[in-house]
């Protein structure tokens, strides 16, 4: 089943309030924080739209707040993008898809990634797999998307401080607005 536009705003008007993680912020504020970082640092749209849904498997499969601390990796990666796939292509789906592989591949190729992890991100990191091998991190590396999704990897481990302004809910549901319109546009050509 695809969510529609209006369904994501539910999720995020329902369940955006939970708290992200054992994180000082919300579900909401995390998604705002790391699409604003995203905006921020000069992302093109899709990368943009990656970053404010990359977690909206957490709000599609509720597993109460700090999941990780009951030994439940939610597989929040993979579960939304069913989902998300008739709304979006590649560009935004693969950097979400991908966003918790690039955890773990910081991990093996930048010494001082690990010791920049809250203490849930490392709980999670063990839940997901641990730490890639050289081997791991060189596959991973020639991925498709591996770029953007270790840039939205740095701008999720950022996103978690309760006092950031962003912009609003709506700012980043018109952006997504456009992405979808536009990725129906191009199926529309390919038919």
């Amino acid at each position: 089943m695809a969510l529609t536009l209006a369904d994501i705003r539910h999720l995020f008007d329902t369940y955006g309030a939970i708290a992200y993680s054992g994180e000082p912020v919300t579900q909401l504020q995390h998604a705002l924080q790391t699409a604003a970082l995203a905006e921020e640092a000069g992302a093109d749209e899709t990368l943009v739209g990656a970053a404010f849904l990359h977690d909206l498997g957490h709000l599609l499969n509720l597993q109460g707040e700090t999941p990780s601390e009951r030994g439940i990796d939610d597989l929040h990666q993979y579960f939304a993008l069913p989902f998300l796939r008739p709304l979006f292509g590649d560009a935004v789906l693969e950097p979400i898809r991908l966003h918790v592989d690039a955890k773990r591949c910081l991990c093996a190729i930048d010494k001082d990634y690990f010791s920049t992890l809250s203490a849930d991100s490392v709980r999670s990191l063990k839940l997901q797999g641990g730490i890639f091998s050289t081997a791991e991190a060189d596959d991973f590396m020639r991925k498709p998307f591996a770029q953007d999704a270790l840039s939205l990897r740095r701008w999720d481990d950022l996103a978690k401080r309760p006092e950031r302004v962003t912009p609003s809910l709506d700012h980043y549901i018109q952006l997504i607005e456009r992405l979808a319109e536009s990725h129906r546009a191009a199926a529309g050509t390919r038919d």
